[in-house]
């Protein structure tokens, strides 16, 4: 199977993706999560004019000459309004958050009064410090979108349209399946022929904080049993992401036992590096990217495809908006026939541009180095080269 190119393979995983069925979660449990539909508020906030301040309510007519005295004839604190009117010549004590009284147009801030039993004298006046009501939002008014991913503002603004649940897109699940005999968990002592399992830690972060559920599946052997097995696990799924066993090497079984399970393949080898190697497709009604076993590889795969398949599930559309561009920092070399992601760097200019700085080594097995890296500088195929100074595009590795 040829060699296909990035933006063909990640159209093609895309093809018929859509967002996941509806789920109402707790506004409290919320966070994180994708809204589901847009929302209106169920309320106008604040509901009444409210005082801004602590001080007197007063008509601003009274204030014509200073200092006024006037008659102190009740009190509206927050959650206990003043019931009467407010007439010529009369103040009412508030407090911040409080109904302003019919009949008051003014708030005058305790600091500019001085108080007698029931007489209050003004002394000078400031600014009205009276939030209208609906100064923040009125009933009926569409506030937060859908597809909008919740986080402490968006609940706050949530809760305060007067929502106590939510609508949101259920969490894609992702089953994570690494394969490799010499493969160990961490925290062992290792073999002379062994090497640490770290993907599953890095695919399970990545999903979690896109909104996924992963799904560890643990570490098959390279033999077919093992692998049917570990897969026939993750039939729950929406996504299996299985790691290793994606080449073509005789110890290299994955594709063949998922062809046995009834894998469809969309496409085998992609024009990219680091992951080469990648293969995507569908089992029954699961969607399954096989990635290659080297951990920067595989990271670097899961964020140019399961990322955006991720959002995609979730309905949080990127459309066609450009990778964003960064200024280079240090020449890049010509590159060959396939996609470079290069490990990068950033620091920004005075003026706040971005300017991204490849690391000295991009092979693909230094995962501290990726870890270093807040970036990928994307090359593109046959790339000349470009030197300082070149606008690029990159894509952010933030966590």
């Amino acid at each position: 199977m040829a060699l296909v190119s990035v933006n063909d393979a990640l159209a093609r995983a895309l093809k018929g993706l859509g967002p996941l069925d509806v789920e109402t979660v707790p506004t409290a449990e919320a966070h994180g999560r994708i809204l589901a539909k847009t929302l209106s508020a169920r309320l106008t906030h604040p509901p009444f004019d409210a005082s801004a301040m602590d001080g007197y309510a007063v008509q601003i007519d009274d204030l014509t000459a200073l200092p006024a005295t006037l008659e102190v004839i009740g009190e509206s604190a927050a959650g206990s309004r003043f019931e009467g009117k407010l007439g010529p010549g009369q103040a009412v004590r508030i407090f911040t958050g409080a109904p302003v009284p019919d009949g008051a147009d003014t708030i005058i801030i305790q600091e500019d009064t001085d108080a007698h039993d029931d007489k209050v004298v003004v002394r000078a006046t400031g600014g009205q410090y009276i939030r209208p009501r609906g100064q923040d939002f009125f009933e009926g008014e569409a506030l937060l979108k859908e597809g909008t991913r919740l986080g402490a503002r968006a609940l706050m603004l949530a809760a305060t349209m007067n929502y106590s649940a939510l609508p949101a897109r259920r969490k894609p699940r992702v089953a994570i399946l690494q394969t490799g005999d010499e493969i160990v968990p961490p925290g062992n002592v290792l073999g002379e022929d062994e090497i640490v399992s770290s993907v599953r830690y890095g695919l399970g972060a990545l999903i979690e904080r896109e909104g996924g559920l992963a799904q560890d599946l643990g570490i098959a052997r390279d033999e077919p049993q093992s692998i049917a097995a570990h897969i026939q696990a993750a039939s729950g799924a929406d996504i299996l992401v299985t790691v290793g066993g994606a080449s073509v090497g005789d110890r290299d079984l994955v594709r063949d036992v998922l062809m046995r399970e009834g894998f469809e393949l969309d496409f085998a080898k992609v024009a990219m590096r680091p992951g080469k190697p990648v293969f995507y497709g569908r089992l029954a009604t699961q969607r399954v990217l096989a990635v290659p076993g080297n951990p920067v590889s595989a990271l670097v795969c899961s964020y140019v495809f399961l990322k955006p398949i991720l959002r995609a599930m979730l309905g949080v559309s990127s459309g066609e908006r450009p990778l964003p561009e960064a200024v280079l920092g240090k020449a890049l070399p010509e590159n060959g026939p396939r996609q470079h992601y290069l490990r990068a760097t950033s620091r920004w200019a005075k003026d706040g541009t971005r300017i991204v700085h490849p690391l000295s080594s991009q092979d693909s097995s230094l995962v501290a180095a990726l870890a270093k890296a807040d970036c990928l500088i994307v090359q593109p195929q046959r790339d000349p080269g470009a030197a300082p100074g070149t606008r690029v595009k990159i894509l952010p590795l933030s966590d």
